[in-house]
């Protein structure tokens, strides 16, 4: 595929996401208000979901539309249809404006995802440089080595005093390192430090730096969409209670976290958010939960936007495909209604001295966009078009509209069968061409 059609298709995926990524928000929204009371593991597990469908749904798209047959329809053909079933006005001149400037938009999201990923390379040098130089102390290496026996982790553990952090951070997965701020470690009660460290033996206990590195990188392809960052963030804060549960149960002392806690709510996280951090999430919120878990009552002030948005939204993009099903059925219905056995002495014809010539589009001349689009008519017995749709796409939605507003106008030669006028469906191809 040369670079134009794959700049294209790059361009309808990135499109195309503003309404996926809304529904899959929506449905986590709401997965997630249902799931208020249940444990943080289960919470956690549904945004995980939400946000890899927020990945693979735009993935799968564009693996199904780069391997689909060139002549096919083109990505574009789903929103003409989302905006031929909503009766959208101005909707072709709305999609010849995104057709003519997917290549602007394609460059702006490959320089904001590029400064993302270097923004993400530098973290994890920062983090790898911290782990090599940094100074380390024996006595509170000794701890955090018994404290990790304690709890189960059987993985050799390293431990480095930093200068420039203000909470304790954990990183990498193969040799996993803790990071612990030197004005903790001279200025906090031990025992306190100790509650921190349990708290991170619970990230590195699940393996969580993995998750939060593929979070990452999906923020960085996905920036543009607030349900990625609003899910992404849902994950941080499962993830924080969940280590804290993990920590009060090997400690036994769940008051003695949210002490621990309560210390770190004066300091700010300095670090790259690349690794887990003790002041990750809420943390008044966590220290509530320590003291005082409660049963979370139903919001219905903050659930019902939710819920109205999801409905809208499942509403729009059922109609794209309600308007082509409709069609569908009714030329199915008129087959049926048919006998079996009949005769087609003549297929229906158009008349095209009857119709004016498809206007060219300004934005797709500029643009020197050509192609071959096929259509399909409904024409009655008396030629009159019942119907219309486009069968296979030019590559370009607006010059699809163009030929099918145009030909819709024609008179036809309606369809024989055995000598008697039917209801047919009939095709048509037009050619725009510059040349």
């Amino acid at each position: 595929m040369s670079a134009a059609p794959l700049v294209t298709v790059a361009g309808w995926v990135l499109v195309h996401f503003l309404w996926q990524g809304a529904l899959v928000g929506c449905a986590t929204a709401l997965a997630l208000t249902a799931l208020r009371n249940a444990r943080p593991e289960l919470r956690y597990a549904t945004a995980c979901a939400g946000l890899l469908l927020c990945l693979a749904w735009p993935a799968a798209a564009l693996v199904q539309a780069l391997q689909a047959d060139p002549g096919a329809p083109g990505p574009s053909a789903s929103l003409h249809g989302l905006a031929t079933g909503m009766a959208i006005n101005g909707a072709a001149g709305w999609l010849a404006w995104l057709q003519a400037h997917l290549g602007w938009i394609v460059a702006l999201w490959a320089a904001c995802a590029g400064a993302l990923a270097l923004r993400m390379a530098l973290g994890l040098a920062w983090i790898g440089r911290a782990a090599r130089l940094d100074t380390t102390d024996p006595a509170w290496q000794a701890r955090l080595d018994a404290l990790a026996a304690r709890c189960g982790v059987k993985r050799a553990l390293r431990l480095r005093v930093v200068d420039s952090l203000a909470s304790p951070v954990t990183a990498g997965w193969w040799r996993p390192v803790v990071l612990v701020p030197a004005a903790l470690v001279s200025g906090m009660a031990p025992p306190l430090l100790e509650a921190l460290l349990a708290h991170e033996l619970g990230h590195i206990r699940r393996h969580d730096y993995l998750v939060n590195l593929l979070q990452n990188m999906i923020e960085t392809l996905l920036f543009y969409h607030p349900a990625v960052w609003w899910i992404s963030h849902r994950i941080r804060v499962e993830r924080e209670q969940i280590a804290d549960d993990f920590a009060a149960r090997r400690l036994g002392e769940p008051r003695r976290l949210a002490l621990a806690l309560s210390e770190l709510e004066r300091l700010q996280f300095s670090g790259p958010h690349l690794a887990q951090a003790a002041s990750g999430g809420e943390l008044m919120a966590r220290i509530r939960r320590l003291l005082r878990p409660d049963v979370q009552a139903l919001d219905w002030k903050a659930a019902l936007p939710v819920f109205g948005l999801a409905v809208a939204v499942a509403i729009a993009c059922a109609a794209g495909a309600h308007a082509f099903t409709a069609l569908g059925a009714r030329e199915a219905a008129a087959t049926r209604a048919e006998p079996a056995k009949t005769l087609v002495t003549r297929t229906a014809l158009a008349e095209f001295d009857s119709c004016a010539k498809p206007h060219y589009p300004e934005a797709d001349m500029a643009a020197r966009h050509s192609g071959t689009v096929t259509l399909a008519f409904l024409v009655s017995r008396e030629g009159a078009v019942l119907r219309s749709k486009v069968s296979r796409s030019s590559g370009h939605a607006s010059l699809d509209e163009a030929a099918r507003r145009a030909i819709d106008k024609c008179s036809f030669r309606p369809a024989l069968v055995n000598g008697q006028a039917v209801e047919r469906w009939t095709g048509v191809q037009y050619v725009w061409s510059l040349d």
